[in-house]
């Protein structure tokens, strides 16, 4: 009998691991690594019928928005070669969008998979915090790690989803809520569903296409009869320094031997990133973990009392230049890194699910993404969302044209 996904070409970012395969990380560190045993999320796809064609191309250890690498070289937007395709899932937007692979795997520590989904123009999901199992993929965060597909289409992406989702008696972090059929969610109309807008996107200003690329998605959904009602949502900027706290005490703690035996392997910017992790006391770490629950509360009283959805920008820009964004470990990259993930990261903090969708094209033709953002294991309403917005649109459908390349 054949598999969901029987001869299916797909290629993974290269931290999934699979016994005896070089799996790198992006790093020097692990450029030689071959683990002894595969992923789950590999061995549920293999039981699916997929073709495992490879590892991809990524951001060195997860750690980085924007797609640089100076271990393996930069990863680059097939929309625009100068351009970034975003990270640290970097590979999987590119390889994706440059139609090489039906679908990829990323992970998602703060908007990992959602913004190369948005800057490449796919969908990609982020489930809710242990809907996928987390067994064999390379760890950053262990409180704050996420793995999930990017696919041209909503259904695609669903059907991927629904095949890496679900427990796992090796992974205890792995939820064990029955995985509904998601892929029949892509054909149920959004008729009354309610969408929650902030008009001031959370106090991070996007920029006007991105604006006018938002205005013009509440119009299509409206025409599909969704209720669009205005919401108020927390501080993006307290929440994105809560998460930081917990991103880098964690990865300090996975990382603390290799920096101390094998500093000089890092590149500069990943290991600043990390390093600071070292200097966080442990009441801090604490402090961030255990404000998560009270800042969900102050969301789900901000949003979803009052909606099913929340519809943000999911970059606050279309794709920038790699040239422009390469601001190494110098004092610009606190600021590069809100630029790309200032919306994203806060719902790793939340826990919740999160779908980057197309939504179209810059005056440069690069691509535009919005996230919607449901409650705890409602990734079927997202996938709901996602495919109807596709039904009236035709931004899945356009290709970079790669002649000349």
């Amino acid at each position: 009998e054949l598999g969901s996904l029987h001869g299916v070409p797909l290629a993974h970012k290269d931290m999934f691991y699979r016994c005896g395969f070089i799996s790198t990380g992006g790093s020097k560190i692990q450029r030689e690594f071959r683990p002894s045993y595969t992923a789950t999320v590999l061995n549920k796809l293999d039981a699916a019928g997929a073709i495992h064609v490879g590892g991809l191309n990524m951001s060195e250890f997860a750690s980085g928005p924007a797609g640089q690498n100076e271990h393996f070289g930069d990863c680059r937007n097939p929309w625009n070669i100068e351009c970034a395709p975003g990270g640290s899932s970097s590979g999987s937007g590119a390889a994706v969008a440059a139609r090489l692979v039906y679908g990829a795997l990323g992970s998602d520590t703060g908007g990992s998979v959602r913004i190369p989904s948005a800057l490449c123009g796919l969908v990609g999901i982020k489930g809710t915090q242990g809907r996928v199992s987390r067994r064999g993929g390379m760890p950053l965060s262990f409180s704050l790690d996420c793995f999930g597909p990017l696919a041209r289409t909503a259904l695609d992406c669903a059907r991927l989803f629904y095949t890496i989702a679900g427990e796992d008696e090796k992974d205890p972090t792995a939820g064990k809520e029955p995985v509904p059929d998601y892929e029949a969610m892509c054909s149920k109309e959004v008729k009354g569903v309610c969408i929650g807008i902030d008009p001031t996107f959370g106090g991070i200003k996007p920029s006007d296409e991105v604006s006018e690329m938002i205005t013009r998605t509440i119009k299509q959904y409206e025409s599909l009869g969704a209720k669009i009602i205005e919401i108020s949502l927390p501080d993006q900027d307290e929440l994105n320094a809560l998460s930081n706290v917990i991103t880098r005490s964690e990865a300090a703690t996975i990382h603390r031997k290799w920096l101390k035996e094998k500093r000089d392997d890092y590149s500069p910017q990943v290991r600043r990133r990390i390093e600071i992790g070292l200097g966080i006391s442990a009441t801090r770490y604490l402090e961030a973990l255990s404000l998560r629950s009270h800042h969900l509360q102050l969301y789900n009283n901000a949003a979803f009392s009052s909606c099913d959805v929340v519809l943000l920008p999911t970059v606050g820009e279309a794709a920038p230049s790699l040239s422009e964004i390469d601001v190494g470990d110098s004092d610009e990259l606190p600021q590069m890194l809100r630029r790309l993930t200032g919306y994203t990261r806060p719902i790793n903090y939340y826990g919740l699910p999160s779908i980057n969708v197309p939504g179209g094209f810059s005056s440069t033709g690069l691509p535009l993404g919005f996230q919607i953002i449901g409650r705890p294991y409602h990734e079927g309403q997202l996938f709901q969302m996602a495919a109807a917005f596709q039904h009236i649109t035709d931004y899945h459908k356009k290709s970079p044209a790669l002649s000349g390349t």
